[in-house]
């Protein structure tokens, strides 16, 4: 019997990403801005489980295929059946059960905002992952919730977008009462296969919708007609203003949509009736958000909508909500494949303090531990090595600092700037980064 020790070769998990440190410290700094964003509009922080009831999750919307269930894998007993658990695949579900589980000690209109991670069987591909940060923020009102919220959310998102220096970006402003009021007043029966189709008209063409549209609805070619030219209609709120409404939901869609474009940041959104989202919980206004300046990639990196009736199926009571959420790792996905993110330092050590000798270690540990004290990020390098191999260290992390201690009791503290290769006495209680 061989004792050879078997070597397995690590491979990445297709649709599971994980990023370099040089590419992790930009996703911390980005996240870090939107957190702040977010809190200025007065959104709060919270964090729900990774896991939802399956019942719950399976019922909302066309993502029932693409969700992962949770099972020991030794189950015994009952846990031996179906499985009770899931990974959420969003994070309006969750937020609707903790709203209506923590009702009576929620403030209301209640805005909070959530970064966490949520989980799709999807196949991977550019920008579609199996496993990504959602960036959410949501407000859910008791009884009605004013449509200023809906003209809000593209707010703080286009100043948290622009805020990352990633280029131009477009929010696409939609409301699904409008397209729904139509297939009403077309007769036809099933909305719900009609809006899942007109939701591909980006991704599959016109065509391909209207052949869907006849094939798996039998609509004619009237009625077919009529869905295209007003997923056509694009532009600003003057745009609305030339479709004339066949019904009250129809006129209620075109009103609503018409006060958002009037009351978003001018340039930052136009009206585009061609969005329609295919989560059937969104009631009203949708959203979904381009990059301008990476036209290759047509898909949305940010998106949302009005849901009137998700949080209020868990109690008895209507819990209108609007939100919008940024993709956050399929963002990062995209523009990292084009180029467009600079990656940042590979270590958060801004100073690397030598080490002469073991016998000089508790002096040089002290010399480390004040600068820290003072706020700098410091390190002491692990072993008495030779001077080369502690610079060669500092240089391939990009550590930019390297701190020499005295090597005896009558030497002084000295600093070298490793950009610009100047060496100067330092210190340590009184030392500063020149800016």
């Amino acid at each position: 019997m061989s004792d050879k020790k078997q070597i397995y070769k690590p491979r990445p998990i297709s649709g599971f990403p994980e990023w370099l440190p040089e590419f992790r410290a930009v996703e911390q700094r980005w996240m870090d801005h939107l957190r702040k964003v977010f809190e200025s509009y007065g959104y709060c922080s919270i964090e729900t489980p990774a896991v939802e009831e399956l019942d719950v999750l399976a019922a909302k919307g066309e993502v029932d295929k693409e969700i992962y269930v949770l099972q020991r894998l030794h189950a015994e007993g009952t846990e031996k059946g179906d499985a009770r658990l899931a990974l959420h695949f969003d994070q309006t579900v969750p937020l609707a059960r903790y709203v209506a589980q923590n009702f009576g000690s929620l403030a209301f209109p209640f805005k909070r905002y959530q970064m966490q991670k949520v989980w799709r069987g999807e196949r991977p591909q550019l920008g579609r992952l199996r496993e990504f940060y959602q960036c959410d923020i949501d407000v859910i009102g008791v009884d009605q919730l004013p449509l200023a919220f809906d003209a809000e959310m593209p707010s703080v998102i286009y100043e948290a977008l622009m805020g990352l220096n990633i280029g131009r970006v477009q929010i696409r402003i939609s409301n699904r009462k409008i397209l729904l009021g139509l297939v009403d007043a077309l007769g036809i029966t099933d909305p719900v296969t009609v809006t899942r189709i007109v939701d591909k008209i980006e991704k599959i063409g016109p065509q391909s919708v209207a052949d869907m549209l006849k094939k798996e609805v039998a609509m004619s070619g009237d009625a077919i007609d009529a869905v295209l030219q007003l997923a056509s209609v694009k532009g600003d709120a003057s745009a609305l203003s030339r479709i004339t409404p066949k019904n009250a939901a129809m006129e209620e869609g075109l009103s609503e949509l018409t006060f958002v474009m009037n009351a978003v940041p001018k340039g930052s959104a136009i009206a585009d009736l061609s969005i329609v989202r295919g989560l059937d919980y969104y009631t009203g206004t949708v959203y979904e958000t381009a990059l301008l300046d990476i036209p290759e990639f047509t898909g949305s990196v940010c998106s949302g909508g009005r849901y009137d009736d998700l949080a209020g199926s868990y109690i008895n009571r209507h819990l209108p909500g609007v939100g919008i959420s940024i993709g956050f790792t399929r963002l990062f996905d995209v523009l990292t494949h084009y180029g467009h993110i600079k990656p940042g330092p590979k270590t958060p050590t801004q100073i690397l303090v030598v080490l002469p000798s073991e016998e000089r270690r508790p002096h040089a540990a002290e010399t480390a531990s004040t600068l820290r004290k003072r706020g700098f990020n410091v390190e002491l390098y692990h072993a008495p090595q030779n001077m080369k191999k502690q610079m060669e260290y500092a240089n391939k992390k990009g550590i930019p600092l390297v701190w020499f201690p005295p090597f005896d009791d009558a030497g002084k503290h000295e600093v070298k700037d490793m950009t610009t290769g100047a060496q100067s006495p330092a210190d340590p209680a009184s030392f500063t980064i020149q800016s």
